[in-house]
């Protein structure tokens, strides 16, 4: 499976894990390393993608809470060089999946990260392949060779709800 069908996964996992209320609460993905904060209950699934020029399994986190869609999507890319082109290519693969633009990437911070220059939270726009407007906000980043995604999905998002998600992040 290639990257791209990432979208697929976490539609697929909103399906299944709806809520129409925000509902915060600490999860921690098994098998992540990472501790998040979702608005809903989120379910998780696995796939085998290409990334950085290697198949890795990739494991969503994801949910629906009102108007919104909140993943944290993980890999261990296994070697150290893969780490700052898998980065790229999730950022990438972002802006391709809504056919869109992204505003300049901004510095990302989160708690127990490994700096790396390729580590960012990006703010996109673009439409969904039903042609309505979409709007995403994605941070990138890793620990070691995990690298994560971190994406909060909607027609319109709300600020506040995105920072509580994106802001909360942190890895053990």
């Amino acid at each position: 499976m290639k990257l791209p069908a990432f979208a697929a996964i976490v539609a697929g996992l909103v399906a299944q894990a709806c809520t129409p209320a925000l509902d915060w609460r600490e999860v921690r993905p098994e098998g992540s390393g990472a501790v998040a904060l979702f608005p809903c209950k989120p379910s998780s699934h696995a796939r085998m993608v290409a990334l950085a020029g290697s198949g890795v399994r990739l494991t969503v986190t994801a949910c629906r809470a009102g108007s919104m869609t909140f993943g944290l999507a993980f890999a261990d890319v296994v070697d150290p060089g893969r780490v700052g082109p898998a980065l790229a290519e999730l950022t990438e693969s972002a802006v391709e999946n809504l056919s869109g633009r992204a505003e300049p990437p901004r510095p990302l911070n989160v708690s127990g990260m490994t700096p790396n220059p390729a580590a960012a939270r990006i703010r996109l726009s673009g439409r969904r392949p039903d042609g309505a407007a979409v709007e995403e906000e994605i941070a990138v980043f890793a620990k070691g060779t995990r690298i994560y995604q971190a994406t909060v999905l909607a027609s319109s998002l709300d600020r506040e709800v995105v920072d509580t998600f994106l802001d909360a992040l942190k890895l053990e």
